[in-house]
């Protein structure tokens, strides 16, 4: 087995189409993973392996693959750039020690990257950064490590040069060694040169050199003295503490080059080594208890230890449902049972893969540091945790968003409903952030998800891999409802109905929450008007209808509840007595509270040429948009704009319309905000339509 310090997790991750899964090719044919390189233009690449993935281009899950550099071992995860499926990074990264963040060497830092890059700081992940496409037109290595200040806020630490640059380029400097890397046409990554750098470089690396030393003796206050004092530091001692800031996050060592060209790739493969953090360098992680609450307690990274495994991604193959894990602490081996601390079941390991895309190596054992896949699991979903039976601990779990589109689906035969059930039920274990309901009026089926992309590949997946024909309804927007008002008011719950009866009554306080707060609830009765014991019932009967508004049936956001006072009877009143007067002053009350519809605000981000931002800036009005701002870059505009999501369907149609082909646009959920009145009262006339229709 590997040694712990050998070890290398990272992911690469990226804005859609900055060459993070052309970047993963290139790491894999160096290291002698695989032997023909495969591109995402001709759906040929590796890590890409379903259709909808090959077809279109993109990388829509994540996607698990070892490999050895320089007798390292390296665990490498490629994640999808589209914000639909931003979900796979957040997950990816949830258990990554380290990472490459790709940009594009033209498109700079964009809105996906900002995403990603946020939630690489959430989780503290240490990185180095890849300035991709150098040779793509408008490319400007210099421009996006600026970017890379501005817009993310980080410190780009340049390791690199790049040598010519569009069609001209040729290789990098390394800053290091004051080497040139110079590679032929060939597009062989292996037929390279190492020369002296050109003449009329030799200032701006001197230049870039001195920056470079600068900032990582500031990791060593011995070799800054020394710094001051005129020594240089040795090149290993620059690598120690080039490594310490990586780690801290004190900076993002920045190289350069094109991976399509093959060019730049090998010096990457080595940062990964030098700079980025084993297993035992990352802080270990804190471990809850049932409740959430963290105990004190840590996953320490030791093969010795009791075993901590937390499972972040479920995938369901040819050979039956495949369980990645990252092992945090202790050792498995084929044939333990370990306990699944969310659902209290063992689960006992058969078999365990060390994965290569879609294909395995079956392995006996796996110790902390590694990221294997467990086959044939149960009960197992994304993010629980797998532990020791005699010694039973949680990871801290993940977070996943909710929904904010859906879309009514229904079988086109009458055979394909069970079908239909079991492959939307493996779906949703894949991807946490796909939902399905059943609309207990219609029977319909709901699918909901991140977005129209989302939704549009999950029901490609359902026809092509499951089999299943379904017919599609028209996409939902998950509003949502609120109040504005304060009320106070009074309920008396009383039946009689032979024997001992039911009675309970409440005084109460509804008004508006802060934003974001969901549902509150508060007791202020004193001398025992309504007996402790009653009120969880009381917050129990108001709660369960904060499912369904007052409106047009959707869930109530932002409302407090506080009970006053009330009054009991010692024979009749009971816990239910008590929870049918909460659920009757509901809707008693709610209708008087100023009901309000909420609408889902997507933040939006669109790039188009110069020529066009008028008409984008005017369609954007036209949907009710907000512009924040418009910035210019050297090929196009950047708008971004606050827009409700039921006005950006079919958007991307439009968007190319109007720009000839040329602009594109990523969104992610931002807030909820009122709906104005107009749009409210078609969207509720619109539900009793539906609901009249059934």
């Amino acid at each position: 087995m590997t040694e712990l310090s050998n070890y290398r997790n990272i992911g690469i991750f990226a804005h859609v189409d900055a060459g993070k899964t052309t970047t993963t090719e290139r790491i894999l044919k160096l290291t002698g993973k695989i032997h023909k390189i495969g591109e995402v233009h001709d759906g040929a690449a590796t890590t890409d392996f379903m259709d909808q993935e090959q077809e279109r281009g993109i990388t829509i899950q994540s996607a698990a693959t070892t490999c050895v550099w320089d007798d390292h071992q390296l665990n490498i995860i490629d994640t999808p750039g589209h914000v639909d499926f931003t979900i796979e990074v957040y997950r990816s990264l949830k258990v990554l020690d380290g990472g490459v963040g790709v940009f594009c060497a033209s498109g700079g830092v964009e809105p996906q990257s900002e995403t990603n890059w946020r939630y690489a700081n959430d989780s503290k992940v240490a990185r180095i950064i890849f300035v991709n496409k150098l040779d793509r037109i408008g490319a400007d290595f210099y421009r996006v490590v600026k970017q890379v200040k501005d817009v993310l806020a980080a410190n780009p630490l340049v390791m690199v040069l790049p040598i010519g640059i569009e069609d001209g380029v040729k290789g990098v400097v390394d800053l290091l060694t004051r080497k040139a890397w110079v590679w032929d046409d060939s597009g062989d990554p292996t037929k390279y040169t190492i020369e002296d750098v050109p003449d009329d470089m030799k200032d701006k690396v001197e230049e870039y050199r001195e920056a470079l030393i600068e900032t990582a003796v500031e990791q060593d206050d011995d070799l800054m003295e020394k710094y001051l004092d005129g020594v240089e530091p040795a090149i290993e001692d620059l690598k120690r503490c080039i490594r310490k800031g990586t780690i801290a996050l004190d900076f993002f060592p920045t190289y350069c080059g094109s991976a399509f060209k093959n060019k730049g790739i090998q010096l990457v493969l080595d940062a990964v080594v030098d700079y980025l953090p084993c297993p035992t360098d990352v802080p270990p992680q804190p471990e809850v208890d049932m409740e959430g609450e963290e105990t004190g307690e840590f996953a320490i990274v030791d093969p010795d230890g009791p075993v901590r495994a937390l499972a972040f991604k479920i995938m369901d193959d040819r050979f039956g449902a495949l369980t990645f894990v990252r092992i945090y602490s202790g050792t498995v081996n084929k044939g333990d049972t370990l306990v699944n601390t969310f659902t209290g079941k063992n689960e006992r390991i058969g078999r365990m893969v060390l994965m290569h895309a879609d294909d395995r190596e079956e392995i006996s054992s796996c110790k902390a540091g590694d990221i294997v896949a467990f086959v044939g699991l149960k009960n197992v979903q994304t993010g629980h945790t797998l532990a020791d039976v005699k010694n039973p601990a949680t990871l801290e779990p993940m977070v996943f968003p909710d929904p904010v589109i859906s879309i009514a689906i229904h079988p086109k035969d009458k055979g394909g409903s069970e079908k239909m059930g079991i492959a939307l039920g493996k779906m949703i274990a894949e991807d946490p952030s796909f939902r399905v309901e059943t609309d207990e009026d219609s029977g319909e089926t709901i699918l909901k998800g991140m977005g129209e992309l989302h939704l549009d590949i999950k029901i490609d997946i359902l026809r092509r891999t499951h089999g299943v024909d379904v017919t599609v309804g028209k996409p939902q927007v998950a509003y949502r409802e609120t109040i504005t008002q304060t009320v106070e008011d009074s309920y008396t719950h009383k039946k009689q109905s032979g024997g001992s009866g039911q009675f309970g009554k409440i005084d109460y306080i509804i008004e508006p929450g802060e934003q974001g707060s969901g549902f509150e609830f508060e007791s202020k009765v004193t001398g025992g008007n309504v007996p402790r014991e009653f009120w969880p019932a009381v917050k129990k009967g108001f709660e369960v209808c904060m499912d369904k508004g007052v409106l047009a049936g959707f869930p109530l956001l932002d409302v407090k509840v506080i009970l006053m006072d009330g009054a009991y009877h010692a024979v009749d009143s009971s816990a239910i007595a008590f929870e049918l007067a909460a659920k009757a002053a509901y809707r008693r009350t709610i209708p008087k509270a100023g009901p309000q519809l909420l609408e889902p605000i997507m933040k939006v981000d669109v790039f188009t040429p110069e020529d066009h931002v008028g008409d984008v800036i005017g369609d954007l009005n036209r949907r009710r948009g907000m512009i924040k701002s418009q910035e210019a870059g050297p090929t196009t505009v950047r708008i971004k704009a606050d827009v409700a999501l039921s006005e950006m369907f079919g958007y991307i149609g439009d968007l190319r319309t109007m720009t000839s082909g040329r602009g594109q646009f990523s969104m992610e959920f931002s807030h909820y905000a009122p709906c104005p009145k107009n749009v409210a009262e078609d969207v509720i006339k619109e539900v009793k339509e539906r609901e009249a229709a059934k």
